[in-house]
């Protein structure tokens, strides 16, 4: 964007909002664009509240990755605040992206948007040849379950080095993120903290949480002393190919080192999500692994999210007139990977929105979740004035966070025992709900500062709408 903005207008004449920047220059380019020197911004979550002078048009990209949301309080997100100003400035709004979002798809169903998408012809020309191997298809190839490559995903890594490089996404970065007994199939833990064990080469085992090296591990349950790949990760996958292509460069683009872009020449790129690399000409071929990790997660985005970063990889395949090819590898009857083939988003987004409306699940609802201490959940609960139309479900407990394992936010500290209650109200009542939430909190916070006894409960955290409901 910096260098399409560069080209358009000149230098110097938009200004570039990202951390990497360094607080110098960022504050610099702050004061152009506060005193109206600069009439564009670019940037990351943070640009949402560029102080832009005339405001006329905010735009978003990708609204469904999690970068968008801000993690500290008041947690917002980049698409609710670009629409509040759209709102208050009376200016245009754009929200783009590969995927459709559900909240996309409400702003549409509501009349508050219009969709711009291109017609189906348009489609079928420009995306890639979408394959699927499922369940049925590894059980009747070994060799090919053991290697998590099925003989298709072979044959379309082959044909497509003929013509140029080949991306393969893989959801876990790293050797081997998860160990297991290789008799009974337990997962490998810890004998100090029960974190997971992991590889981060091909020698070394490391529990994942603590960091501690475990030479003499044994399955607890029967006894064994052979493991074996839970889940294998970036690396890996990485040398696995190296062998099978001895041939063939392999790139990695991840956490570690993330690449723009690669060579139009045939080679091997393995990527995690969101860290795919622009192929110069396009991918002639993408090969999109162990769909299940990404599907099988307990959250309520779960589907949502896997179609968001299979169609961002898949969209960088060269279209199917010159024989782009995406092999994904998940059960195709699942309804997010009949939505790739098809190439239908917005289709999976509408109908998703539509069976959350009958749960009454975001962003229909309204729903605030409520997580602490369960005295304090329980006090909490009995003071606040809800709206007479809001639901309370649970409290129900939340998992217990070992010491060093990387904790989310909003997850109880390490060892603590939390429970969390959902309220939950209708469209329209959310600006009750909040209120009555905000009021209940500043009065417990107000108590806590002058009994003692308050104060010890533990503190209650109050998100409305979070994003990861299971």
């Amino acid at each position: 964007m910096d260098a399409a903005l560069t080209a358009l207008l000149g230098e110097g004449r938009h200004a570039v909002l990202t951390a990497d920047a360094g607080p110098e220059k960022r504050y610099r380019q702050w004061l152009a664009v506060r005193r109206g020197a600069v009439h564009a911004v670019i940037g990351t979550r943070a640009a949402m509240f560029a102080p832009v002078q005339d405001l006329g048009l905010v735009a978003l990209w990708d609204d469904g990755d999690d970068s968008h949301s801000e993690p500290h309080a008041p947690q917002p997100h980049a698409r609710e605040v670009l629409l509040l100003r759209a709102a208050q400035d009376r200016c245009g709004f754009l929200l783009g992206g590969w995927s459709c979002t559900v909240e996309a798809a409400q702003l549409v169903e509501t009349g508050w948007a219009r969709p711009l998408v291109a017609v189906r012809d348009r489609v079928r020309t420009a995306a890639p040849l979408v394959r699927t191997v499922g369940d049925g298809d590894l059980a009747r190839d070994e060799a090919a379950r053991a290697a998590r490559l099925p003989t298709l995903a072979w044959q379309a890594v082959r044909e497509g080095l003929r013509s140029g490089p080949v991306l393969v996404q893989v959801p876990r970065r790293g050797y081997v993120p998860r160990m297991a007994c290789a008799a009974c199939r337990a997962p490998a833990r810890c004998r100090h903290c029960a974190g997971p064990l992991e590889a981060p080469d091909a020698a070394a085992l490391t529990c994942g949480w603590c960091g501690r090296p475990e030479e003499k591990w044994h399955c607890p349950e029967c006894g064994g002393f052979r493991l074996r790949a839970q889940v294998v990760g970036a690396r890996r996958t990485a040398e696995e190919l190296g062998r099978a292509f001895p041939a063939v460069p392999v790139r990695t683009s991840g956490r570690e080192q993330v690449l723009d872009t690669v060579p139009g020449t045939p080679a091997l790129v393995v990527s995690t999500p969101g860290a795919e690399p622009v192929a110069e000409g396009g991918y002639a071929a993408a090969l999109l692994l162990d769909g299940w990790a990404m599907l099988g997660r307990p959250d309520l985005r779960a589907g949502e999210d896997a179609l968001r970063r299979w169609i961002g990889a898949a969209a960088l395949v060269r279209p199917q007139t010159v024989g782009g090819t995406v092999v994904v590898v998940a059960e195709p009857t699942l309804r997010p990977v009949q939505a790739l083939v098809r190439w239908d988003p917005v289709g999976h987004a509408v109908r998703e929105l539509g069976e959350r409306a009958e749960l009454g699940f975001p962003p229909v609802s309204r729903m605030a979740a409520v997580s602490g201490a369960p005295d304090a959940v329980s006090a909490f609960l009995a003071a606040v004035e809800l709206p007479a139309e809001a639901e309370v479900l649970g409290p129900v407990p939340l998992p217990v966070t070992s010491a060093g394992r990387p904790r989310r936010v909003g997850a109880p500290p390490p060892g603590e025992r939390w429970e969390r209650a959902l309220v939950r109200v209708p469209p329209g009542s959310g600006a009750a709900l909040a209120a009555a939430l905000k009021a209940a909190q500043a009065a417990r916070t107000a108590r806590g500062a002058s009994a003692s006894g308050e104060a010890g409960a533990g503190a209650v955290r109050v998100r409305v709408d979070p994003p990861d409901i299971g």
